[in-house]
């Protein structure tokens, strides 16, 4: 596996790669079995896997959780290399973004709802670096977790949207023993969120047995997971809407279209995101 700190020698490495498919899996590292599965995936995708471990500052908030990301190079690394990673590109913030880069990239209305709502800014700091690392790395395949979905939504329009020559595949949420979606941020939780961290699971799951058993309203599936969710005084929930799986517009009528019913809570400092797909090609991703 070779390290790659700058854009030339990374690029310099794959120039003569590029007969095969260059697959790519994005990361911000603290690596755990979520990501992972994400490089497993892409060696069947292609003959070169590439991943990427960058903090990226621009999709944090003022008041967020930049300085409390945690961090693990070393483990990372050793990660990458028993995965089969071909190579890992680790650049610094001065590479991502020199002196004088002023360009952002925004995909308009499906960065509005959901987590875009608390958190203005962010997605257009992803955007933004994940165009930068699709530049640099020039994949063919390009892999993101459904557990992030409005992230995984809004790299997809903006992919269409500038005529990437690339695929973005979706891979089905990595869950922990008890339910907990995998995330690098549940080392944060101290033992009494993270207990309570399963209602978002469990709430979901709880919803879909009623859609299962035939309940089709929007609000009553909502206010299914409301109630696992607030049974639980650590978290204080940020949304819990039903959407349009599609384009993420609201549904208010009986659910008889694609639908993503989606979470984010706030347990202290730490908001955890979950999220299972009722209706629709990515159904098979489930609480």
């Amino acid at each position: 596996m070779q390290v790659f700190e700058r854009v030339p020698e990374l690029r310099a490495f794959l120039s003569p790669l590029r007969a095969g498919r260059v697959v790519f899996v994005p990361t911000m590292g603290f690596l755990h079995e979520g990501h992972l599965a994400l490089m497993r995936r892409a060696r069947d995708h292609g003959a070169t896997v590439v991943s990427s471990i960058f903090v990226n500052p621009a999709q944090f908030g003022p008041n967020e959780d930049l300085s409390r990301y945690p961090r693990d190079l070393e483990g990372d690394l050793r990660k990458c290399k028993d995965s089969a990673v071909d190579a890992v590109f680790l650049p610094s913030v001065e590479v991502m973004y020199p002196a004088g880069h002023h360009t952002t990239i925004s995909v308009g209305e499906l960065s509005v709802p959901l987590c875009g709502r608390s958190r203005p800014i962010h997605f257009a700091g992803v955007c933004t670096v994940v165009a930068k690392l699709f530049n640099i790395v020039g994949c063919d395949v390009a892999i993101f977790g459904e557990k992030d979905f409005q992230q995984l939504a809004v790299i997809r329009q903006m992919v269409k949207d500038l005529d990437y020559p690339l695929e973005v595949v979706g891979h089905p949420i990595v869950r922990e023993p008890d339910g907990l979606a995998m995330s690098s941020r549940n080392v944060n939780l101290t033992p009494r969120q993270r207990a309570a961290s399963t209602s978002l699971s469990r709430g979901l799951a709880a919803a879909r047995e009623a859609f299962e058993r035939g309940e089709r309203e929007p609000r009553l599936l909502e206010s299914i997971v409301r109630h696992v969710v607030s049974s639980q005084p650590e978290g204080e929930v940020d949304y819990i809407e039903l959407r349009d799986a599609t384009d993420l517009s609201a549904l208010d009528g009986p659910v008889s279209r694609s639908a993503v019913l989606a979470v984010a809570v706030r347990f202290g400092g730490t908001r955890l995101i979950d999220n299972t797909v009722l209706v629709g090609p990515l159904s098979r991703s489930r609480a």
